[in-house]
């Protein structure tokens, strides 16, 4: 890490040198001009959630960038950056992809399934086209995530889809917002990675390193991408394991597409500590986690994730 000095700190020992180098030269007029500089360190963009909201700028530049996830709420949470074909805006999703799930969750919640598919069903075409492009895990309330996403230029919706006590989702109680990503590289390197993630829809999540206690800067490998039985990719969330947590409740409740998957309240003992969002095969993401000792697991938002070794469990030691 490098030191950064400030001209608070300096200026008294410049005012000393240039003192004795004056004294020394009788003849010169004044000290010479002395420039000092200080180097910027990597932006970092701060996205805040108060209530069902996202609280950020308009427009960031492509590339790397490094993002501060900061839950204000009193609810669970995640952001999944979803890129848009061509000519297609927030105004679309609201009036073409949200009542064809919200109509599909009620009819799920009701137990009718057949009904509930036909209702998905009436998505429009160009839904395929949007190209999940990566985010921030769940965290808990009062919680914050950082990671770092290498973004395309063009016009993106932020969104979260984790679903009130009445099964509505958050998306629909207002947490999209557009995001245009400029044609202008941010210029930015990803940060240096501790651990190394690797997930796959074959060999599922494996850990690569050892995560400690303090800070772990985590770099999530995507090994490839698909679509499993919830529509949904797989993705990477870190959560952390209290005296009384149920597991399985957990693993449950990770499937968005039941009747109470992904619903509030999350199930006891889980502390959601975020993580990244799911992103096409080949793309790597990070983020970083200040872990204390304890017992913490890796859980994508799929059916079954430890059947399908998507559910890996560590312990950080003292």
């Amino acid at each position: 890490m490098k030191i950064r000095y400030s001209l608070k700190i300096l200026f008294p020992a410049l005012l000393v040198l240039v003192f004795m180098a004056c004294k020394s030269d009788k003849k010169a007029d004044k000290a010479p001009e002395i420039k000092l500089e200080e180097k910027a360190g990597p932006e970092i963009i701060e996205v805040v959630t108060n209530v069902m909201d996202f609280q950020v700028r308009d427009t960031i530049k492509s590339g790397w960038n490094t993002f501060k996830y900061i839950n204000r709420s009193n609810e669970p949470h995640f952001i999944l950056f979803d890129k848009y074909p061509e000519g297609k805006s927030i105004a679309d999703t609201k009036a073409q992809v949200m009542p064809p799930f919200d109509k599909g969750m009620e009819l799920i919640i009701e137990g009718n399934i057949d009904d509930a598919m036909a209702a998905f069903g009436e998505l429009p075409e160009w839904f395929s086209q949007i190209v999940f492009s990566g985010g921030s895990g769940m965290i808990s309330p009062a919680k914050t995530n950082t990671f770092s996403i290498n973004l395309l230029p063009g016009y993106y919706i932020i969104e979260c889809y984790v679903k009130m006590a009445d099964g509505k989702f958050h998306s629909s109680m207002g947490m999209v917002k557009e995001l245009i990503v400029l044609n202008e590289d941010s210029g930015a390197q990803p940060p240096e990675s501790t651990v190394q993630v690797n997930i796959s829809s074959t060999e599922g999540t494996r850990i690569d390193g050892e995560f400690k206690k303090g800070v772990n800067v985590v770099r999530v490998n995507f090994e490839d991408q698909i679509v499993h039985e919830n529509f949904v990719g797989h993705d990477v969330n870190l959560v952390q394991f209290g005296d009384n947590a149920d597991k399985q409740a957990l693993e449950a409740w990770m499937n968005w597409a039941t009747p109470t998957g992904l619903m509030t309240p999350s199930p006891d003992g889980v502390t959601f500590m975020g993580g990244t969002n799911e992103s096409p095969a080949g793309s790597v993401q990070y983020f970083t986690a200040n872990l204390s000792p304890g017992n913490y697991a890796l859980i994508s938002e799929v059916p079954n994730a430890a059947e399908k070794n998507m559910f890996v469990e560590f312990t950080v030691p003292e």
